[in-house]
C-alpha cells in the first residue's frame, strides 16, 4: 500500500471515531475516546504492507487486556469500515496508559475532548511521524508498565478458560469462546516474553 493511502485510511478513521461519539450509546455501545498512530506509521514515507493503531475504549482496564477484543468491537469496527481496510487495530482501554512493549512512543491522532489532531496528520502525511512522538519511558517505567500489563492479561487467561471450561460441552458455538481464549493466551505469552526480555 502507498503511503498516501495509508495515511488517508488513518485519517478516515480520525474522521469516523469523531462521527461515532456523536452516534447514541444505545446503538453503539463501545465508546472509542482516542485513537493513537503505533509503529510503521510513525517513520518515513514507504510502501506498507498494513497500519497498526492503538483505540482507547471507555472500558475497565480488566474488560480490554492485550491483544482481545472488547464487546461490542466489531460491531464498530463494521460500522467505521475498520475492518475493511488494512488496519490493525489494538484495543486498549482509556484507563490506563496506552503504551506498553509493541506501543511504543504512540501519537495521539483523535480523542473525544479535542477532536482530530491536523498537526499530527499533517506530520504523517509527509513522514514526520518521529519529530511528533513523545519521549520514551524510562526502563523502570517500562518495567512497571509490563508488570501491570501482565497482570491484567493473566487474570484475562484465567477467566477465559474457565469460561471454555464451562462452556465447552454446552449447546451453541464454541468458536467465539475459543478465540477469546486464543486472544488472552497470545495476548499473555506476549507480555511475558517482553517482561523476561526487560
Amino acid at each position: 500500500m502507498k503511503w498516501t493511502r495509508a495515511v488517508h485510511h488513518v485519517e478516515t478513521l480520525a474522521q469516523s471515531c469523531a462521527d461515532m461519539a456523536t452516534r447514541p450509546s444505545s446503538i453503539f455501545p463501545l465508546r472509542v475516546t482516542r485513537l493513537w498512530a503505533v509503529g510503521d506509521l510513525l517513520g518515513p514515507a514507504r510502501d506498507l504492507e498494513s497500519v497498526t493503531v492503538a483505540l482507547s475504549v471507555d472500558l475497565p482496564v480488566d474488560e480490554v487486556p492485550w491483544w482481545s477484543e472488547p464487546r461490542g468491537a466489531q460491531h464498530w469496527a463494521n460500522a467505521t469500515k475498520l475492518a475493511k481496510n488494512p488496519i490493525v487495530p489494538w484495543w486498549r482501554s482509556a484507563h490506563a496508559l496506552v503504551w506498553n512493549h509493541r506501543i511504543d512512543r504512540p501519537v495521539l491522532l483523535w480523542d473525544e475532548a479535542d477532536g482530530v489532531r491536523t498537526d499530527a496528520l499533517e506530520a504523517l502525511r509527509d513522514g514526520r511521524g518521529e519529530s511528533v512522538r513523545p519521549d520514551a519511558p524510562a526502563p523502570d517505567e517500562l518495567r512497571a508498565r509490563l508488570k501491570d500489563e501482565l497482570g491484567v492479561s493473566l487474570r484475562a487467561l484465567r477467566g477465559q478458560t474457565r469460561e471454555y471450561d464451562d462452556r465447552r460441552w454446552s449447546p451453541g458455538k464454541l468458536e467465539p469462546v475459543a478465540d477469546a481464549l486464543w486472544r488472552a493466551s497470545d495476548g499473555y505469552l506476549d507480555v511475558l516474553d517482553a517482561v523476561e526480555r526487560s
